[in-house]
C-alpha cells in the first residue's frame, strides 16, 4: 500500500497545493482484476471498504453484469480493494473524482486459448470499444519465464497494442514483481502500454527488470513507490487520469484531444519522471532497465502539460541516412517546457526531421541547465513492426551533437542531460525512411528545459530558503562551510508552498550559512 507522506514523492499534494481539482474529474476508467484464488471469481471491489460510493462501479464477468454489491458475477477481492485504494480512494488515490469503474474479472476481459491442433495461443479482447480512457492491469500472464513463451508474449502484446490503436484506450500494466528468474511480464511488456515497477527509497525496487525477452525493448516504462507493481500501478493509472481529465478540460490549451491523448499523456508522465541515484540509460535504450524513466511525479508532468502545446519551427526531408545539423532559423518555441502533438513524415528514399529550436537562459550568466524530451509513438493496428523514430538534441551554434536516443525496437525515445550550458539547441524528431510501416507518423513530444535556483529571503526574524514548486524532485542541503563542505539535507523540515514557490522556515540563528539544490533525490 502506498503510505500518506508517498503522496509528497509522486507531487501529488504539491500538485494540490498549486492547481484546482486534477482529479480525473469526468473520466471514466476500468479496473481488470485477476482471481485470487483458484476456481473462484473474486475479482471485485467492495464499495464501502475501499470507501467510495456503490453507484461508482459496474462489475462484469462471463457471468454478466451487475451495477449493485455484492452480485450473482463474481465475489470481493482483497487485492482489487487495494489497487482501488490507490487507483481512485478518497485517502490516498491519486485520481480520487473518476466519473466510473468498470471492474472486470481478468480472465473474461482477456480470454486466452491454446486449441488444437497446434496449441497456438490465441487472445481476445472486448470485441468494442469498452470507452474507458486508462485501464488499470494489476496482474500479468504467468511468473516465469517457461509458462509464457516469448511467441505468446508477442500474441498478448499484438492483441493489447490493436486494442489500443484502434480504441485510443491508455492500458497501465504491471511489470511483474521482483525475481532474478523473471522478466518484464505481458501484458507489461505490450508496445502501446505503459508498463509499471515498483520503487522504495534508497535505490530499492519491486519489480521484474528489462528488457523485454522478444527483441530487447526497455521496459518498465515508469516506477511509483510501492512494495509491489499491484499498488504501483494504479497509483500510475490515477495519474494518467488527471492528465486525461486535466488536457480535457483546457489546462494544456484549446487542443484538448491532444492534450488528452494516450500518447501525449504516456510522454508527459515519462517526461516529468524524477531520476532516483543510479538511473541511466544509452543512445540505444531509453529508459532504465529498473526504474524505466523514473519515479512518477504529477507535478512535473502537469506543469508541462499546462505549458501548452507548441509546434516546431521548421521541418525538411533529407536522403535516408544522411546528417541532419541544425538549420539556419531565427524562430524558437516559445517555452522552455510545453508538449506537442503532430506528424513526421518520410518518403521511401528520405528520412523526415522536424526541428524545434529553444533559447536556453536566464539571467543567471553561470546558471547550467537540466534537459528531458521523451518522444512517444504507437505501434500500429495488425502491425508486427513500428516506424523508426529518433530524437537528436544538437548545440545550433556549432552542430554539435548534445545528445540522442536512437532505439531501433522501442517506440519511446528518451533524452536526460544534466549540465546544460546555456545556448541555442535544436531538439530533432526524426523519422527514418525507406522500408517503415507507414510514410507518416503521430507522434508526441515532451520535453522541459530547466535550472534551480535558492534564495535567502528575511521571513520575520528567521531565514527562509525559497526555491520554485516546478520542477519538483530536487532537495535541499546545507552546510557551514564552502572550504570543506559537508553537505546535509533538510529531509526533517516540511516546506510551505506560497505562490508556486517553495519556503523553508529557518532559525536566523541557525549554524548552517550555506544552501544549496541538488538532483536527484530519491
Amino acid at each position: 500500500m502506498i503510505r500518506a507522506q508517498d503522496l509528497n514523492m509522486v507531487g501529488l499534494n504539491l500538485l494540490r497545493a498549486v492547481a484546482t481539482n486534477v482529479d480525473g474529474t469526468g473520466v471514466r476508467v476500468a479496473q481488470v482484476e485477476a482471481t485470487e484464488t483458484a476456481g473462484a471469481t473474486n475479482f471485485e471491489v467492495n464499495p464501502g471498504t475501499a470507501g467510495v460510493a456503490s453507484n461508482l462501479f459496474t462489475y462484469i464477468s462471463g457471468a454478466g453484469v451487475a451495477t449493485n454489491f455484492p452480485n450473482s458475477v463474481g465475489g470481493e477481492s482483497t487485492h482489487a480493494h487495494d489497487v482501488g485504494v490507490n487507483f481512485y480512494g478518497p485517502s490516498i488515490g491519486l485520481a480520487t473524482n473518476v466519473a466510473h469503474v468498470d471492474n472486470y474479472y481478468a480472465d473474461y476481459f482477456a480470454q486466452t486459448a491454446n486449441p488444437p491442433p497446434f496449441f497456438t495461443l490465441t487472445v481476445t479482447l472486448p470485441s468494442t470499444n469498452i470507452n474507458d480512457a486508462v485501464v488499470n492491469q494489476s496482474f500479468v500472464f504467468g511468473n516465469e519465464p517457461s509458462t509464457v513463451t516469448v511467441g505468446e508474449q508477442q500474441i498478448l502484446d499484438t492483441a493489447y497494442d490493436n486494442y489500443a490503436a484502434q480504441y485510443n484506450t491508455l492500458f497501465v500494466s504491471a511489470a511483474n514483481n521482483a525475481d532474478s528468474s523473471v522478466s518484464v511480464s505481458p501484458p507489461g511488456t505490450a508496445y502501446n502500454c505503459i508498463s509499471v515497477g515498483a520503487y522504495a527509497s534508497g535505490g530499492v525496487y519491486y519489480n521484474s527488470i528489462g528488457p523485454t525477452l522478444d527483441n530487447g525493448r526497455a521496459k518498465p516504462d515508469i516506477t511509483a513507490p510501492a512494495g509491489a507493481t499491484s499498488y504501483s500501478t494504479p497509483q500510475i493509472a490515477g495519474a494518467a487520469a488527471d492528465l486525461i481529465g486535466a488536457g480535457r478540460r483546457g489546462d494544456g490549451g484549446s487542443d484538448t484531444n491532444s492534450a488528452a491523448d494516450p500518447r501525449t499523456v504516456k510522454a508527459l508522465l515519462l517526461n516529468g519522471a524524477v531520476k532516483p541515484l543510479g538511473w541511466t540509460n544509452s543512445n540505444s535504450s531509453p529508459l532504465d532497465a529498473r526504474y524505466g524513466a523514473g519515479v512518477v511525479n504529477i507535478l512535473n508532468s502537469y506543469e508541462q502539460l499546462a505549458a501548452g502545446k507548441h509546434g516546431y519551427n521548421f521541418a525538411t526531408n533529407i536522403p535516408t541516412g544522411t546528417a541532419h545539423p541544425p538549420v539556419a532559423m531565427t524562430n524558437s518555441v516559445a517555452a522552455l517546457s510545453g508538449w506537442d502533438f503532430n506528424t513526421n513524415n518520410s518518403s521511401s528514399v528520405g528520412d523526415g526531421v522536424n526541428h524545434y529550436f529553444f533559447n536556453v537562459s536566464n539571467s543567471v550568466s553561470s546558471a547550467k541547465f537540466f534537459a528531458t524530451a521523451t518522444l512517444v509513438w504507437n505501434r500500429h493496428q495488425n502491425q508486427s513492426g513500428i516506424n523508426n523514430l529518433n530524437l537528436y538534441l544538437y548545440n545550433a551554434a556549432n552542430s554539435s551533437l548534445v545528445a540522442c536516443s536512437t532505439s531501433l525496437v522501442d517506440n519511446v525515445e528518451h533524452i536526460y542531460k544534466t549540465n546544460l550550458l546555456q545556448g541555442r539547441y535544436d531538439l530533432q524528431v526524426l523519422k527514418k525512411g525507406g522500408a517503415s510501416v507507414s510514410t507518416s507518423e503521430t507522434y508526441a513530444l515532451a520535453w522541459g528545459f530547466f535550472t534551480e535556483t535558492a534564495k535567502l529571503t528575511r521571513s520575520g526574524t528567521n531565514v527562509a530558503v525559497v526555491w520554485p514548486v516546478y520542477p519538483a524532485g530536487f532537495l535541499v542541503e546545507t552546510a557551514t562551510n564552502l572550504a570543506t563542505p559537508n553537505w546535509i539535507a533538510l529531509s526533517n523540515l516540511t516546506a510551505v508552498v506560497t505562490n508556486n514557490q517553495n519556503q523553508l522556515i529557518l532559525s536566523a540563528t541557525n549554524n548552517y550559512q550555506f544552501f544549496r539544490l541538488r538532483m536527484p533525490n530519491l
